[in-house]
């Protein structure tokens, strides 16, 4: 008999590999969640616990040498993810999409997926002690009908600052409730 595991679903989790840059990336942060008013009026309107640059800033690289320094970062990890992963592209995948977030005591964020991405990942800039995992959500739930239970459906991953989680944008997963009593700041992402 032979049993073998198909479909294997790829996490990547390795340390940025710049610490002075990580710390560089807390105050840029701060100071946006401080300055832009349409990422704050748009955060208080969704809900959104905290400050998100999602929606209201769409050239970070360009705004800020320390996002750009970040980005070149970045590339690296994704193309190692990439060819890791097996994936067979024509070109190398490229950033689309690059945002702040700054998760303030209580806040989370419910399960969600990338659409038109391939690559999205996270970088963790400041992780207070307690401020929430990203949980992972095993692709097959929703199919599973009568299968029995599993002790894997979700998997829970803990973040450190300069934590750089990738995974395929399809992916559902979602934050668990910042229970610190400070800020959780992240730096999300989308490759195409």
């Amino acid at each position: 008999m032979t049993v073998r595991t198909l479909f294997a679903t790829h996490f990547y989790d390795a340390a940025l590999g710049d610490d002075a840059l990580v710390d560089e990336l807390a105050d840029a942060c701060r100071g946006l969640a401080a300055e832009d008013k349409a990422g704050q009026r748009w955060s208080k309107e969704h809900g959104y616990r905290g400050y998100t640059s999602y929606a209201s800033l769409n050239d970070l690289p360009q705004r800020d040498p320390r996002f750009a320094d970040l980005v070149r970062l970045l590339d690296r990890h994704v193309a190692a993810f990439a060819k890791a992963a097996g994936f067979e592209t024509a070109r190398k995948l490229k950033l689309d999409s690059l945002w702040v977030n700054v998760l303030k005591p209580g806040g989370a964020h419910s399960g969600h997926i990338h659409p038109h991405s391939v690559v999205s990942g996270t970088v963790y800039i400041a992780v207070p002690p307690g401020s929430g995992a990203l949980r992972l959500e095993d692709p097959r739930l929703p199919m599973m009908m009568a299968a029995p239970s599993r002790p894997d459906t979700f998997v829970y991953v803990e973040p450190a600052a300069g934590s750089v989680f990738l995974w395929e944008s399809w992916l559902r997963h979602e934050v668990t409730p910042n229970a610190a009593k400070q800020d959780r700041i992240s730096v999300s992402f989308n490759y195409r």
